[in-house]
Order: structure tokens, then sequence, then C-alpha cells
């Protein structure tokens, strides 16, 4: 185990809020590197996507470095401008 891995194990442990807000922060995070991700594989700009999903650049910027309560239509459409599609799954 890393020792960034090695920290986060152990603040969770000391802080039962931590662990709670972290997580959350984490997946919130994942989904806007996810979303970058595929943007800059499809060789677009924020710029062009936010064109295509008719919104503004800085939405785009928004969504990308903190991803929170995103409306499942705007993953979407998003995923739509990128040639992709959106799966969603409960686990």
């Amino acid at each position: 185990m890393d020792d960034l891995n090695q920290y986060i194990k152990k603040r969770k442990k000391q802080s039962v809020e931590f662990a709670e807000t972290f997580d959350a922060g984490y997946e919130e995070f994942k989904i806007g590197a996810m979303l970058r991700q595929a943007r800059e594989q499809a060789g677009i700009t924020q710029e062009e996507l936010a064109i295509r999903i008719h919104t503004r650049k800085s939405a785009i910027s928004r969504i990308e470095n903190h991803a929170d309560d995103i409306r499942l239509s705007t993953l979407r459409n998003i995923a739509l401008a990128l040639g992709k599609h959106l799966e969603v799954r409960v686990a």
C-alpha cells in the first residue's frame, strides 16, 4: 500500500466525518476525471463540448473539476456529444 493510501486509511480510522466525506468527495472527483478523460480522448476542447451540449465552457470546467450533484440528463448529453453512451449501475 502506498503512502497516500496509508494516510487515507489512517485518517478514516481517526475521524468518522473524514471517512464519510472523503468517499463522497472521491466519487465526485472520479466522475469529473472520467468525463475529462473521455473529452480529451475524443480530441475536443471544453469550449467545443460546451457548444455541443448548449452550455458554457465554465460549466464544463466546473463539472470536470467538481462533479457534485450533476444531473443524469447532463451526463447523458455529455456522453452523446463525445460519441459515447452512458451506463449507470447500482452495486
